[in-house]
This record gives C-alpha cells, sequence and structure tokens, in this order.
C-alpha cells in the first residue's frame, strides 16, 4: 500500500475527505481538523492501492492541494483484509504498478549535474580504461555499474513522454557535459599512465581484442541497448533496482567513452571514430527503448485514470 498525507486548506477539506472515503481502493482515512500549520489545514491520511496512487494524487492536485496545502506518499506494508479488498479492486499487480509522482522525484535526482555526478562519470572512465590496457573484463564491467549515466538518459525519456522541456534541457546537459569530462579524464589519464609506463607494452588500441570490439558498434549492439533501455525504464518506474543494476553494466557506454581517449591519446582517430559510433548506438537505443516503454505505461495509466473517472461518476 501507499500511504498518503494530505493537508488539505479548510475550503477543500469536505471534499477531499468525502473523495477518499468514496474511493474503494483508498482504506483507513482519517481526518483532523486543523492539524497543520504553514501549510493551515486539515490533516487527512489513508493508505492506497499502488496502482491507484497516481489516479488518486491527479485527482487531489485538481482541488489545487501542491499549491496551498501538501501531498506526501510514502510505502507503508498494511495487514488487513480491507487492504486486500483495495489492492483486489484496482486493476494489475501491485508490483507493477507505475507512481508517476515518486517516477519524477527520482528522474529530477538523477539529472541533477552535480559535483557527485561528474566525479562518477570521471571516475567510471579511468577504471574503464584500467581494465581496456589490463584486459580485465572486471574492471570494465564495475566501470560500467558506477556510470551515473542512466540518471540523465532516464530524465530524457520522462521528459519526451511528459513533454517537460526544462527537464530534457537539464538530462541532454548532463550527458553533454558528463561524456566530454570523462573522455577528457581518460585521455589525460592514459597519457600519464603512458609517461610513468604503466601502459602494458605490448599494449594496442587498434588490435587489442577489448578495445576493438567496442570500437566495433553492430547490430547486437543496438539490440543490447534497445532491451536494457527497457529494461531499465521498468527498473526506475517499478522501483526494482535490482534489475537497474543489470542494466548498467549490460550497456557499453562508460567503456566506450573510454576508448574513445585512449585512442585520442595514441592518436588512433579510426579507433576513437569506431568508439563514437558505438556509444552513439547505445545512448539512441536506450532512448527509443525507454521512451517507448515509458509511454507504453502512461497510456496504461491514462486508461485506468478514464476507468476510474467513470467509477466515482
Amino acid at each position: 500500500m501507499v500511504h498518503l498525507r494530505i493537508v488539505a486548506p479548510p475550503d477543500r477539506a469536505d471534499r477531499v475527505y468525502a473523495l477518499l472515503c468514496a474511493t474503494p481502493s483508498a482504506i483507513d482515512v482519517i481526518r483532523v481538523e486543523n492539524a497543520s500549520t504553514r501549510p493551515d489545514g486539515d490533516l487527512i491520511m489513508c493508505d492506497v492501492a499502488p496502482e491507484d496512487a497516481s489516479v488518486i494524487i491527479s485527482q487531489l492536485r485538481e482541488h489545487g492541494l501542491h499549491h496551498d496545502g501538501s501531498i506526501s506518499l510514502s510505502p507503508v506494508d498494511t495487514i488487513s483484509d480491507f487492504a486486500d479488498a483495495a489492492v483486489a479492486h484496482a486493476p494489475g499487480s501491485p508490483a507493477d504498478a507505475v507512481i508517476w509522482e515518486q517516477l519524477d522525484q527520482r528522474t529530477s535526482e538523477s539529472v541533477e549535474l552535480s559535483g557527485v555526478f561528474l566525479i562518477y562519470m570521471v571516475l567510471a572512465g579511468i577504471i574503464a580504461a584500467i581494465g581496456i590496457f589490463l584486459d580485465s573484463e572486471i574492471l570494465v564491467v564495475g566501470a560500467m555499474g558506477v556510470g551515473p549515466e542512466f540518471g540523465p538518459v532516464a530524465g530524457l525519456c520522462v521528459a519526451i513522454v511528459q513533454k517537460r522541456p526544462q527537464l530534457a534541457k537539464r538530462s541532454a546537459t548532463a550527458l553533454a557535459i558528463g561524456f566530454p569530462l570523462a573522455i577528457s579524464a581518460t585521455v589525460l589519464a592514459t597519457l600519464i599512465f603512458d609517461g610513468l609506463d604503466l601502459v602494458p607494452d605490448d599494449f594496442d588500441v587498434e588490435t587489442h581484442q577489448l578495445a576493438s570490439s567496442i570500437s566495433r558498434p553492430d547490430a547486437f549492439a543496438f539490440i543490447v541497448a534497445v532491451c536494457a533501455g527497457a529494461a531499465g525504464m521498468l527498473s526506475l518506474s517499478t522501483a526494482k533496482s535490482g534489475a537497474l543494476i543489470g542494466v548498467l553494466i549490460s550497456v557499453t557506454t562508460i567503456p566506450a567513452a573510454a576508448n574513445i581517449g585512449i585512442a585520442i591519446a595514441f592518436g588512433n582517430w579510426h579507433t576513437a571514430l569506431g568508439s563514437t559510433g558505438q556509444l552513439a548506438v547505445n545512448l539512441a537505443g536506450i532512448l527509443v527503448a525507454g521512451t517507448l516503454t515509458l509511454y507504453i505505461q502512461r497510456l496504461l495509466y491514462q486508461r485506468r485514470k478514464r476507468h476510474h473517472a467513470q467509477e466515482m461518476a
């Protein structure tokens, strides 16, 4: 269940309370008059089935509670036959429910162009470069897990589906600065490693097996990116973090960026171009699949809203 804590101004508290009492997927409806200060109003609480959480929140927003009241939500474990009945009334599975307000919060946090984001990009690029030098798939996979780039890509998907230009701008800015910074850091690290004679003597960016595979995008690279994009968006929208970790280590965005930096440092522009193609293919595949997945989920949500409106009519 999802717990809602609402502060409703006195002129709308009766309507909000009546709305929740009339909703079959809402239980434990509690009202405490004049309980809140800043904002002033009545405190109204309830537990709702996850499938209907966003539907009910959208109705509360229609009453303007997000402007001169407040709406808070959090997951709760409710043990009650009433809770079972509320979940059964809401169509679908609670595990598949998309709470759009939580998705907005997650994406807004993950697309911030912060110092931590940039540090993670730099560290991921350097770790991937070392993995390429040592032909260590473990290090490359570790770098893919460290890379935070999926957040801004997911933010772009959300921005496209919800038509939010400001979120799209923030997401694109994070990617446009993050990847060049990771590549530049890798170039500098490679030159330092080479100057300190840390790079293996037999390393050749053109013939190295791991490096060459990253610089040659093919159909399978796009297919993997599409699958990862769909899986990543599903994991983000349904809060399945374990699946998201799998997504992060399945697409070679960070390794491709690292390989670009290595190739530039050694003056191999052909490999740098190929790795750039690999990076572009992966980002495009993730973006297309993530947007399509989220669009389908949005259509299902809109259908649920219409069904709920008919029930309440």
